[in-house]
């Protein structure tokens, strides 16, 4: 199935005219957390888009319009466009956002990197519930189906005892930017076993949230499910593990990636030190 711009696009856009100031564009800059923004005519045509590079170039001058520093015309793409080919586009040109225009060029949307990686998140996220699908059916004997759709944070039985806290931070980041990939659960009986995502869900909680968007999985037969204890609730009991709060947070050791990532760092500050500049 095609993802199109459309279903990934934000369509509120900051964007500047080209009558604006140099100085009024770098003060909304500084205030935005964006590199750069679009630049649109009265009509709010498409005409371009500046950079901070661009606006530092030119911060003595701060009277003048944008229309006398900006470059005409700017990569844009169209909300029918496959998702796939806008991301191959803003890779090839080193592009963070992507203007979204409609037929007659005026700016209606943008795309930009993260939207990118929440839509490869998504699409992942299904794969996985396929799998444990699968693998459910075959071990029990019994069919399985799943959707999308919010659980309660307070209702997830969880399976893992240990979650790192540096790996929590990030998790939060993803969260608070909205493209942290869905958690994945088993509903049997009444109760709600978290498979994947426990270092968001702990995130999730810490941050107030009361529900999370998850991939569910049901069985078609649920009284024959629900009376069978299956591996997930074996594990979760022996580890006296009942709501989200039981995870241990482990503060004093690192995320295996992390771990990894700050042991080439340190590599390399130890070859460094052995070859003075």
């Amino acid at each position: 199935m095609t993802v199109h711009v459309r279903d990934y696009m934000v369509l509120e856009v900051e964007h500047l005219t080209e009558t604006t100031s140099i100085g009024e564009a770098i003060d909304r800059l500084t205030r935005s957390r964006h590199h750069g923004l679009p630049v649109t005519d009265g009509e709010r045509r498409l005409v371009g888009f500046v950079s901070a590079k661009e606006l530092l170039r030119n911060a003595g001058h701060r009277e003048r319009p944008l229309s006398e520093i900006i470059r005409p015309g700017t990569y844009t793409a169209s909300p029918e466009m496959a998702l796939d080919d806008v991301a191959r586009i803003m890779f090839r040109f080193g592009l963070r956002d992507l203007p979204i225009v409609d037929a007659e060029g005026r700016l209606c949307g943008v795309v930009s990197n993260l939207d990118i990686v929440r839509s490869h998140f998504e699409r992942a996220s299904p794969a996985k519930a396929e799998t444990l699908k699968n693998l459910l059916s075959e071990r029990y004997q019994l069919p399985f189906s799943f959707r999308r759709g919010l659980v309660p944070l307070d209702r997830l039985r969880p399976t893992q005892w240990k979650v790192f806290e540096d790996e929590l931070e990030g998790r939060r980041y993803e969260l608070e930017r909205g493209f942290a990939e869905p958690v994945l659960v088993v509903q049997t009986g009444d109760q709600w076993i978290l498979v994947d995502g426990h270092h968001r869900a702990l995130a999730a909680r810490g941050m107030g949230l009361t529900q999370l968007q998850a991939f569910i999985l049901t069985s078609d037969k649920p009284h024959e499910f629900a009376s069978t204890e299956i591996g997930l609730e074996r594990i979760a009991r022996e580890h006296h593990l009942e709501t989200l709060a039981d995870i241990e947070v482990d503060r004093a050791a690192h995320h295996p990636l992390i771990e990894v990532t700050t042991q080439l760092i340190r590599r390399f500050e130890s070859e460094d030190d052995k070859n003075p500049p």
